[in-house]
This record gives structure tokens, sequence and C-alpha cells, in this order.
């Protein structure tokens, strides 16, 4: 059977690949435990971004009532710059219209160009600062916002 490349709602055989990946791309990781227990709220949907036999991106969108937000969003650092993020983002997008939402939030680290870049193309807006919301290293958070989703 052909494997399926692409972007699928994530599996709990999934979590073990997404925490190592959770290792690779934050100085912060979140625990297997705590993608677990993630992956089985109601108000969080998953998202692994699957090709080469192995998960290279994830992503996470919270959704409560018609707001949604952004809670993670990975890919493995040899795999950035090729749509894989872009992939992600269109997943969590349309399952949140779908869901009703009419506003998504998110926070970045302040020097993650690439990152604020990408929300930029999504219509999303630094609206807020967090100071000293990320530790290792101590850093500002952004607070975007695209209010028409």
């Amino acid at each position: 059977m052909e494997e399926r490349i692409g972007v699928r709602p994530m599996h709990a055989e999934d979590a073990s690949q997404v925490c190592e990946l959770e290792k690779l791309c934050f100085s912060e990781p979140w625990s297997l435990n705590l993608i677990i227990s993630g992956l089985n709220s109601r108000l969080d949907t998953y998202f692994v971004y699957k090709a080469e036999g192995k998960i290279l991106g994830y992503s996470v969108v919270r959704i409560l009532a018609d707001e949604g937000e952004i809670q993670r969003i990975a890919v493995l650092p040899p795999y950035r710059r090729r749509g894989i993020g872009r992939k992600l983002m269109d997943a969590m997008i349309k399952f949140a219209r779908s869901r009703g939402v009419c506003a998504i939030a998110l926070e970045v680290r302040e020097s993650n160009i690439s990152a604020r870049n990408l929300y930029i193309s999504y219509g999303f807006k630094p609206e807020a600062i967090r100071r000293g919301y990320y530790h290792n290293p101590t850093e500002d958070a952004v607070i975007m916002w695209n209010r028409r989703i």
C-alpha cells in the first residue's frame, strides 16, 4: 500500500514522533503526556504532515466558541521552507472555518521572523507584546490576530 503524503489528522500512534519533533523544534518542548492529553481534548485538533515514512511537521489549533488559537506549528529543520508549514496552516484554517471560527490568535517569538512572515501572509497582524513570555532564551511573544478568518 502506498503511503499517503501530506496533511492528515494526527493519530495516537503519531505521538512519539511528534514528541521527538517537539524536542528538535522548541527550546521548551511539550512532553509526550501533554501531547497525548491534548490529542484527547475536545478543544484541540492536531494535524501532521507525513512524507518519506515519517512526520515532518505538525500543528495544533484550539477552538473555543467562534475563536481559535494556533497552539503549535512545527516543521523539522531540514524540511523547512518547502511549504509544509503553509500546508499545515491551510489545514488548520480550513478546519477552523468549518467550525464557525471567525478569528484566530497566536503567539510567536519576536525573533522568529520566518514564522511571523508566514502568519502575515495569512492576514495575521501583531496586536500586543507579552514581555518575557518565552524562556531558554528569554524573549517577548508577539500576539497576532486574524479577525477575518
